[in-house]
């Protein structure tokens, strides 16, 4: 028996861009630290990075993301009113993350996943909550149509 295994690859194009001298060099530079071997994969990941954007502000496109909280905890009832909340959208929050930080401080970071609307949602909730110090959401892609 014979098995063919037959792998669609995608076809690469070859552009040409024009940049400042002095750009590029800032550009090369940043590269450099961030560990690229090349140019085209740091544009590859540029591009991605605003294509992914751009999907995530449909308020119906699918994504994924982390929603990260710092807060005191000797706020009173603030654990049970973040606890209430996650519980109230538990079909959006995939995991949590609980880190002590200090004597005082907690460090919490939540995996979000669904409608772009939902997890921003969920994640507006949870920032305003009074005694939240900080909160910031982090939206990507779940990479399906990403190449």
């Amino acid at each position: 028996m014979q098995v063919i295994i037959c792998l669609r690859m995608s076809v690469l194009s070859r552009i040409g861009v024009a940049i400042d001298s002095d750009l590029l060099d800032k550009f090369d530079r940043l590269i450099l630290q961030r560990g690229y071997t090349n140019r085209s994969e740091a544009f590859r990941d540029l591009i991605r990075d605003e294509l992914v954007e751009k999907t995530w502000e449909s308020p119906e496109s699918q994504v994924v993301g982390t929603v990260t909280l710092v807060y005191d905890h000797h706020v009173r009832m603030l654990n049970e009113k973040l606890t209430d909340i996650q519980h109230d959208y538990h079909r959006s929050i995939l995991s949590t993350l609980h880190v002590h930080l200090d004597h005082d401080h907690c460090l919490e970071v939540l995996v979000v996943r669904g409608k772009s609307v939902e997890v921003r949602k969920v994640a507006d909730v949870l920032i305003s909550t009074k005694g939240v110090k900080h909160g910031r959401l982090t939206i990507t892609t779940t990479g399906t149509e990403l190449k």
